[in-house]
């Protein structure tokens, strides 16, 4: 059924995307310039927020197959991004979604690298490579455990004052995991953490008494 799902909408749509897409969800992607189109509607917003004028156009995407003539209304929103350097660099964005603002549309294509983010350190520093079942209960008890343990490196990083990078941090609780360390004394302060613990390891065991 899905891979029918997939076959009908790409027969739906002459263009590609980045992301696989499906019938009756929106979906946001970045404009690309080689896209054939008729536009049915141009108009432009003055934001209050950095974008500045904002331009959204109501286009038509037209397939013509051996059937019939397959159309599709989609909104191309255009703004101006600042860069680092202080240069404005024109992005467009493509959607399905006529309900949503373009302010927030915009805010949402803008928070992808967050997203990008996260899936780096999961892939980087947890083993989410191969489950441990085939089950789909016992995939997202792992996803979800590892979304917690994610969650929890984050945490400590923002609390300590000591710059550690998030693939060093999850290093070193994973090391850690079975010592009684304070792990928030121990990244800032790591040097007299490991010299107290190499003390009670060098201490001779104390004497058992036989009364």
């Amino acid at each position: 059924m899905l891979r029918d799902t997939q076959k009908k909408y790409k027969s739906l749509h002459p263009y590609n995307y980045s992301t696989r897409l499906f019938v009756e969800i929106s979906f946001l992607s970045i404009w690309k310039n080689n896209l054939s189109f008729e536009r049915i509607a141009d108009t432009d917003y003055e934001m209050t927020t950095d974008y500045g004028v904002v331009r959204v156009e109501n286009i038509l995407f037209h397939k013509h197959t051996k059937e019939k003539d397959i159309y599709h209304k989609t909104r191309k929103i255009t703004y101006q991004n600042k860069t680092k350097k202080g240069k404005i660099r024109l992005i467009s964005l493509l959607t399905n979604d006529f309900q949503m603002a373009a302010e927030d549309i915009i805010a949402i294509y803008k928070k992808r690298w967050l997203i990008e983010t996260l899936f780096k350190q999961l892939k980087q520093n947890f083993p989410l490579r191969y489950f441990y079942g085939e089950r789909a209960n016992t995939i997202k008890k792992q996803i979800r455990i590892t979304l917690i343990a994610n969650l929890f490196i984050t945490l400590v990083k923002n609390k300590i004052k000591r710059p550690w990078s998030f693939s060093g941090l999850a290093t070193m609780i994973r090391i850690l995991l079975m010592s009684y360390v304070s792990i928030q004394s121990f990244f800032e302060q790591q040097h007299r953490d490991w010299e107290r613990l190499i003390t009670q390891v060098k201490a001779p065991p104390e004497e058992l008494s036989l009364v």
